[in-house]
């Protein structure tokens, strides 16, 4: 269905030497909608997509270059340009993100790509620096990636913020049917029903995307018109979450389903199983961090889990202005180095005090620090991807013990939930 797996960044996967060809008449600057089929052409070559891929689903070279094109107008895409020959590019989609109960302006990075006779040059780093400058300035202060390659991103301050795991389940395996107050309608997918319970539970789940209709086009973009949706509506008709699906070969296929309870889980998965007789088994995607198997009767279901999505704070002292830390009877602080290759503005020795209230400040410090972390380490603990404790312990963090405990506490326990693909 569609081209998982296929975000690259040709070209880019080892340390560039810095010395470009002097051949090459190169420059770096904003890529214009006037370079869409250019932008499109360099997608097409990085990610391997088809002409076969494409018709599959229905899509011919023109419609991709119409559907990205509104895409195009509000993001932030630069590249290097070898004359007037797009070479090498990224795209910043402005959205917003939702953590432990704040909104965040968020930097989607995405459309990374090389050609491979421009590869070594230096040219990719060059452009997320320039990407992450331009984020700063526009108040983004936390970046989400679709990673191609987890070791490159890694070594540029991303780090895994959520995961994805994939299960079957065996028609005989599928839950029985237990009553609900509410009921399951299907909707039009892109109808308003759909946006509707998905903003209701995207508002109450930490890491989710608030997809405005640039998201949602991302959301759609490479799915087939035999995708289908459902909507779980409670007794008081407000909309309590979602399946989103397709039927194939008698497969049931799950793009994604959504809950903000267990009456809503369990009303989906009476609709579900509801088309017993039309299936073999289901095949699904779940994005949050509790394994399906437990929750069936049967649960020797197969289940593979797998890293999704990167992140990395892009400001860090404007990102702590706004997180929310828990409450606590005592003011804390912690000194320590931070260390980030990229951006300068989180490189040196910070004070982090944080309130009895759960506010916290930072300020750069000139004393030296013994406790030491990288902004790949403080994305996915301030994310709550990994606990502070699991991190020190493997040396992911440099600090004593009663600081690990005071982080411990003052860090909220969920993992991000991210479904959106872009």
């Amino acid at each position: 269905m569609g081209l998982v797996g296929k975000k690259g960044c040709c070209g880019q996967q080892r340390k560039g030497k810095g010395i470009m060809n002097n051949k090459k008449n190169l420059k770096m600057k904003p890529v214009g909608s006037e370079y869409m089929e250019q932008y499109n052409a360099l997608l097409r070559y990085v990610f391997q997509v088809t002409e076969q891929e494409l018709s599959s689903i229905g899509w011919q070279e023109r419609e991709i270059i119409r559907a990205k094109f509104p895409t195009m107008e509000k993001a932030d895409v630069i590249g290097w340009f070898d004359d007037d020959n797009l070479v090498s590019q990224v795209a910043v989609y402005p959205m917003q993100a939702r953590i432990f109960g704040k909104t965040y302006a968020m930097g989607g990075l995405t459309g990374v790509g090389t050609y491979p006779e421009y590869s070594n040059m230096g040219l990719m780093h060059k452009l997320l620096e320039q990407a992450l400058k331009n984020m700063k300035e526009r108040g983004q202060d936390i970046c989400y990636l679709y990673p191609y390659s987890i070791p490159y991103y890694r070594r540029k301050g991303w780090e895994i913020i959520s995961d994805k795991i994939s299960y079957e389940i065996k028609d005989y395996q599928l839950p029985k049917n237990h009553q609900v107050p509410g009921d399951v309608r299907r909707v039009d997918t892109e109808g308003e029903e759909l946006k509707a319970a998905y903003n209701r539970y995207a508002m109450r789940t930490h890491g989710a995307i608030l997809r405005d209709d640039l998201a949602w086009n991302e959301y759609w973009l490479w799915d087939s018109d035999d995708i289908m949706a459902a909507v779980y509506y409670n007794e008081n008709n407000e909309p309590d979450g979602y399946v989103i699906y397709w039927i194939a070969k008698e497969v049931f296929h799950i793009k994604d389903m959504i809950f903000n309870n267990e009456e809503a889980r369990t009303g989906l998965w009476n609709f579900v199983a509801a088309h017993f007789s039309m299936i073999n088994q289901v095949e699904g995607d779940t994005y949050t961090d509790e394994p399906l198997a437990f929750l069936l009767e049967d649960a020797s279901i197969k289940e593979v889990i797998s890293p999704y999505y990167m992140g990395r704070i892009v400001d860090f002292v404007s990102f702590i202005e706004k997180y929310p830390f828990k409450p606590s009877v005592l003011d804390r602080e912690w000194k320590f180095k931070l260390i980030d290759p990229v951006m300068e503005c989180n490189q040196g020795n910070f004070s982090l005090t944080i309130s009895r209230e759960g506010c916290g400040q930072v300020v750069r410090i000139m004393e030296p620090c013994q406790d030491e972390i990288n902004i790949q380490t403080m994305t996915t603990m301030l994310m709550g991807y990994k606990r502070p404790e699991y991190l020190a312990r493997i040396g992911r963090i440099k600090a004593a013990e009663w600081t690990i405990d005071m982080l411990e506490d003052a860090i909220e326990q969920q993992t991000p939930y991210i479904s959106d693909y872009f």
